[in-house]
Formats: C-alpha cells, structure tokens, sequence
C-alpha cells in the first residue's frame, strides 16, 4: 500500500492546496495544507517519521487533495475541513468554551445591552468576546448598576408609564427609567459612558467626569457635583471586577508553546502592556511540527473566541504568518498584526507566555501522576482485567412516581467527559423503582453499543452504579443479556453521604477509605453522576412547570417567556410577592399568578 500510495503521490502538482488522509473505511483521519503538494504528500510514505506520525501513516488507505491558487485559500479551506471532520490525527482544541459579546443598538432611541453568540453585520456595537454567558450577564449587570440604567425585561419608550418603579430602583439601582419622568439625552449620555467602560476606557471616563464634578462644584451646583462623585466613585468600585472580566479589551495577546509529557497552548491577554487574563489548554503531543501545530492552535483558538486583539506576539516562526494576518483581519473586521518578536518588551511577553506553558505542564505532570497511581490502585483492588481508562457511572433520579431519569458520566484518566455524557428519561415505569429504572438505563446504553451507534461506540473498562450489590447485579444482568462482560460495582455511601466502598454484585465489598486518591476520585464521580441526574430532572420539572403557568388566566406563551426570562427561576416566581410580578406583566395577570400558586399553598 505505501508503494501504491507514493506513486500516486509522485503524479501531484508542485501547487498549493490541501491533502486528506483517509483510512480504510473512507474516514478522514487527517488534513493539512502544503505550498507544494508533491513534496509534502510524498514525504509521508517514504518513512523515517516519528512514532506517531507514523501510526497515523499505517492506517492511511488512500489520500485525496484539493488544489487552490494560494497559500491563504489553502489556510482557509484546511481550516475549514479541520473544523468539518475533526480528523483524529490532527491537533483539536476543545470546543467546549462559550465566549459571548454584548449588543448595543445605538440607533435605538433607548438602547439597551444584551448577550450576543456572535458578531453581526447590522450596525450594532458589540464588546467582547467575554469568557463565558454567567460572566457577561455579570458584566452587564454590574456596568448598569454603576451607571444606574435599567437591566430589566422592559424597552422604552413602550414601557414607559405602564407601571410603577420595581425594585430596581427603590435598591438604588436603578433611575426608575420607566417613569418617564428622565431626559432621553441623559439615557443616551449614560448609555455612551457604559460603551466607553465596556471598551476598556475607563480612566478616560473618570476623567472627563472629575472635570465635570469640578466645573459643577466650581458653580455652585453642589447637588449635580455630588451625583458626579457618586458616580466616579461607582466607575472607580468597577477596576476589581473588571480584572476578571478584562479580557476583552486586551489589545494584545503573546502565544505561548511548550512540549513536554503533555503539551501545553498558553494565550496571555496585555492591555496597555498589562496582563489581564490567561487562558491555557493541555494537549496531548502534537503529530506537526512546533510552526504548524502552533498555526492551527491559533487559528482554532480565536474562532472559538469570534474575536481578537490587535496584535497577536508568536512563539516561533510559522510558514503562514503572513495568512494568518490576512484570516483574522478578514474574519473580525480589523486590522490583525501576527508578529514574531525579536527583541525588547514585546519578546518578554512572549517568554512569558513560554513560561507559564512549561509551569502548567509541570503542575499537570504531578496531577496526571496522581491520578494514574489511583486508577493502578484501583486496578489491582478491584482485580480489574486491565487498567481503567474509562469509567461510566450511572444514577437514578425520580420526581414522586413520575419523571423517572437516569444520568451516564464518563471519565477518562480520571477527568470527567462531559461531551460523551448521556441523560435517559424512563419509559412505560409507572412507580418509583430503582433497580428497574437502572436495568432499563443500562440495557439501551449498552444496546445502542451492539447497533454501533457512534454515540455509544466506545465500553468502558469499569462501570460504576450508585447504589449496593442489588443494583450491581441489575446493572450485571442488562448486560448478560445482550453478551457484554464488564466489571462492575456500586458505590456505597456511608451515614454522612460519602461514598465509603465500592461493592460487586456477589457481595465484595472493597472499602477505599484507606487511599485517599480513591475514595476522593470515587466521590466525585458518584456526586459528578448525581449532580447530573438532578439537573436533568429539574429541567423536566421546569418544562412541566412553564406548561403549568399557561393554564393560568392571562399567560399565554409570550408572557410565560418573559416571566421566565425575568425571574431566572421557578421557585422565584412561585414565591414573587404581586408588585414584583407586575414588574413584568399587568397587574390582573399578576394578581392571577399570585393566587394561583399561594392558593394551592393554603390548601
């Protein structure tokens, strides 16, 4: 196969473009992009590569490439195919990271900020992109306390004089906006203060509104010169929690790439030369070669982000710098500078960034040791067949006797994997029943396994059920009866709720209080695998619940969304006195919602 493989390599042009590696069932296992297609292709199946390299080679059964007129479209269409069929081979970033913008319209008449996935092309501000959706709910919080803007469910002008003041503002949070009783040029004057925060301007705006304070103290106007203090002081109370939130207004970010028994990405954000965030991610050793590993990491990186700064400072030199240059300023709107520092301040934050690359793997080295001395522990106690890379644990949560669920967490070396969790929601179980509801989970988990689902394509090597030996032997015979043999225990919890020994289905009971790396790694996966189970049943009970609140006069679907969208929670609408709940719809309506729930309360 190799052979036939160069000679078909031989036949490629010198030309740029991409080649896709495939194995013998026709599945892309790797893709990258070359300046000259013969050679780089041929090199492979010449030999004398490194080990992995070289796996990824033996289970080549066929290639295909796509010839482009540049190096920059075959750095967009790589990019594009990495993305399309995240070969196995090729070096992934997690995409498990949400970074959201905040929105403002300024053409409204009273803008008001919002979360935003990504950036539009409809004349809106954005800022961002923030590290995650409770972190910029927090950002737009805090900025409109400071500046005392309204951050309710309500738009003005519609809203204005509809209601009286919530709460908001009676607290001190607020100017009771929905009065109508304020300037629309005073809206607008705070609104431009909180984009100049949101900017990272804040000094500026500081600034500009000591010279106010001054110039009003100076005439006199002591009440407007206070409100200004007031003001400043709130900005000012800002720069703690701006800290954590900082890196959005990085203007420049230092690459960091270490190799080591882990590999180690490391992104260090500068403000003004400042550092004001890290964000870093352990890989495992990359087949490329340091330039292109480095290049995909990048480019991975701030697609994920949908944002970058200015100038982005390089570790090391790579083939495409001048590409990468041209995708992110072509992507996000402006001018992108990917440079490689030589000298002075800016090659400093780039040893930086190298610095905390080799830090963070030597803390994950000493981690990853831990974790494989418990699961060598755990092997030899349990008197498992092989080492236990894989562990899933199943729970049952039940709501009464309906809303039977059960929930599946995986852990791989001893870290949770979130993306290859699963939830099940019991079927035809009419009365709360453990074991059954345990045999029904484990039976179509491991049933999807035999109809390869490529959902359930993987067996673990120990599986871990929340419960004693009866919930074992459950677990043991949903999968005698489709031919699987696994290991597998339950997880027994002592007086205080803590999980004190692991027991098989005949009985043996192993206690793993004398290791503490077991009995800390075996708690956290049944609290892991309980925690997920609940918040799946509570989001059932919360679709249950949204049902229920239409069946009350005067609540439709758009006015249930806006309840919901108000108050976070359910129990925070059962327990809404009726002037919080006519924050959000009329006054009948919430006397309808109050009675309802305080109704059944009394009965």
């Amino acid at each position: 196969m190799p052979d036939t493989l160069l000679k078909k390599a031989n036949n490629l042009p010198q030309l740029p473009g991409v080649y896709i590696m495939l194995d013998a069932a026709g599945e892309v296992i790797y893709v990258g992009k070359a300046k000259k297609l013969k050679n780089r292709v041929t090199s492979y199946f010449r030999g004398g590569h490194p080990p992995k390299v070289e796996a990824m080679v033996q289970k080549v059964a066929d290639f295909s490439v796509i010839v482009v007129d540049s190096e920059f479209e075959s750095l967009v269409l790589e990019n594009s195919l990495i993305k399309q069929h995240q070969p196995h081979y090729n070096i992934l970033l997690k995409d498990d990271k949400g970074y959201p913008f905040i929105r403002v319209d300024t053409a409204e008449e009273y803008p008001h900020f919002e979360l935003a996935n990504k950036v539009q092309k409809d004349g809106a501000k954005y800022f961002g992109p923030f590290g995650g959706r409770s972190m910029t709910k927090e950002v737009i919080d805090v900025v409109c306390k400071a500046l005392l803007l309204p951050n309710c469910g309500k738009r003005f002008p519609r809203d204005m004089g509809k209601s009286r003041p919530c709460l908001n503002h009676h607290m001190g949070n607020c100017l009771a906006w929905c009065s109508g009783d304020r300037s629309r040029e005073e809206y607008r004057r705070l609104t431009d203060e909180a984009c100049m925060i949101l900017e990272g301007r804040t000094d500026t705006l500081v600034g500009n509104l000591m010279k106010e304070m001054e110039q009003a103290a100076e005439e006199l106007r002591f009440e407007q010169a206070a409100q200004l203090r007031d003001r400043i002081r709130a900005v000012q109370g800002l720069s703690n929690k701006q800290r954590v939130i900082a890196t959005a207004f990085a203007d420049t970010d230092a690459v960091g790439f270490v190799r080591g028994v882990k590999s180690c990405f490391v992104v260090l954000h500068f403000n003004g030369g400042s550092l004001i965030g890290k964000d870093y991610e352990l890989i495992a050793e990359p087949m490329e070669p340091d330039g292109e590993a480095v290049s995909s990491l990048v480019r991975q990186y701030y697609a994920q982000r949908g944002g970058c700064p200015k100038h982005i400072l390089m570790p090391l030199e790579t083939e495409d710098r001048e590409e990468l240059s041209r995708l992110f300023t072509e992507s996000f709107g402006h001018r992108v500078y990917v440079e490689l520092p030589e000298r002075g301040e800016r090659l400093k934050l780039v040893s930086r960034a190298n610095l905390n690359a080799r830090e963070e793997i030597l803390r994950a080295t000493t981690v990853q040791q831990r974790r494989t001395g418990t699961l060598e522990w755990l092997e030899k106690a349990l008197e498992l067949p092989g080492y236990p890379g894989r562990i899933e644990a199943f729970d049952i949560s039940n709501l009464g006797d309906t809303g039977i669920v059960a929930a599946m967490t995986v852990h791989k070396d001893g870290r949770p994997m979130k993306k290859d969790y699963r939830k099940f929601r019991i079927r035809e179980l009419d009365v709360r029943d453990d074991y059954a509801g345990m045999y029904q989970a484990v039976l179509r988990r491991f049933k999807r396994y035999k109809d390869m689902d490529e959902k359930f394509d993987s067996l673990p090597d120990l599986l871990l059920i929340d419960g004693g030996s009866t919930h074992a032997a459950v677990a043991e015979k949903a999968l005698s009866e489709l031919g699987i043999s696994l290991p597998v225990f339950g997880m027994v919890k002592d007086e205080r709720h803590r999980t004190r020994a692991l027991v098989s289905a005949q009985g043996r009971e192993i206690s793993i209080n004398t290791n503490q790396g077991a009995f800390s790694l075996i708690g956290r996966i049944q609290e892991e695998t309980h925690r997920f189970a609940i918040e799946y049943q509570r989001s059932l009970r919360n679709e249950n619940f949204a049902s229920e609140l239409q069946k009350i006069p005067g609540i439709g679907e758009k006015r249930k969304n806006e309840l919901l969208k108000h108050f976070k929670t359910i129990r925070a609408i059962r327990t809404a006195e009726v002037t919080e709940l006519r924050a959000v719809v009329p006054v009948n309506t919430a006397r309808a919602i109050y009675d309802y729930y305080h109704g059944e309360a009394e009965k």
